[in-house]
């Protein structure tokens, strides 16, 4: 799941800094706030990477999405984007787990028997 979720977060770092190019030309917007707003988000997603597997990652992972389906709100186009990421980060967390359960039946039945005798 984390390697998953980590590429779509990925993704969604450069998308966020893409929009924040984007929104900086709306002159209603001060550029320090977008970046501020941009930066915090950028920053997030890395951290989100690492946290991905920990209690509340995915949560976290979620809030993200809605966070960057309303940044629709300064760029519609985000509207489009968000609803992309947030199938893909539906996707990553649904898949990625059904791989790790895979994994983990695999390993179970690859381990060799036990060698402790068995009392008759």
């Amino acid at each position: 799941m984390r390697t998953l979720c980590s590429s779509t977060l990925i993704g969604e770092f450069f998308v966020i800094g893409f929009a924040a190019l984007v929104a900086m030309k709306d002159p209603g917007l001060a550029m320090s706030t977008v970046w501020l707003v941009s930066g915090i988000a950028m920053v997030l997603c890395v951290l989100l990477c690492g946290m991905v597997t920990r209690p509340g990652g995915v949560a976290l992972g979620w809030a993200l999405q809605l966070a960057l389906i309303a940044s629709g709100v300064f760029v519609p186009t985000m509207y489009f984007m968000g609803a992309v990421f947030a199938a893909l980060w539906w996707a990553s967390v649904h898949f990625g787990r059904k791989v790790d359960e895979a994994k983990a039946r695999f390993a179970a039945q690859a381990e060799p028997p036990s060698t402790t005798p068995d009392a008759a």
